[in-house]
């Protein structure tokens, strides 16, 4: 399998890492009996489950895109070191964000989105060029 099959598997990884942390966080938030309801009277979210969420809403502004240029890149035979590069930036940087989005780490979180984009473009460049 390529290297860009291989990461785009990978990255259900990145998905599921985040779906769990957020699914944990909501559940110790608002209890296990309110999570398992139906939720029709949702309460604000605590710290915690709150920034799991924003991250995963954040991951999944980007992730279409990533799987879209991996395909793109596959079936045009476009890969290469650039796109190589762009997707491991892509996919560490997003490992990344979510431990430091949690934690609350000043401008990193901000830096390893910006990352995470760059991943982006290096990988939509490597299609079109």
């Amino acid at each position: 399998m390529s290297f860009t099959l291989t990461l785009l598997a990978w990255s259900t990884t990145l998905i599921a890492g985040y779906v769990l942390i957020q699914s944990l966080a909501y559940q110790l938030d608002v209890g296990v009996t309110h999570g398992a309801g139906p939720r029709d009277n949702e309460r604000p979210l605590g710290k915690m489950a709150g920034r799991s969420r924003r991250a995963l809403d954040n991951l999944g502004q980007t992730y279409a895109v990533f799987v879209a240029l991996s395909l793109a890149l596959e079936l045009s035979g476009r890969a290469d070191g650039l796109s190589f590069w762009g997707g491991q930036l892509y996919f560490w940087a997003r490992w990344v964000y979510l431990p430091s989005y949690l934690i609350g780490v000043p401008y990193v979180r901000s830096l390893c989105w910006l990352v995470s984009v760059l991943g982006l473009a290096l990988m939509f460049f490597a299609v079109v060029i």
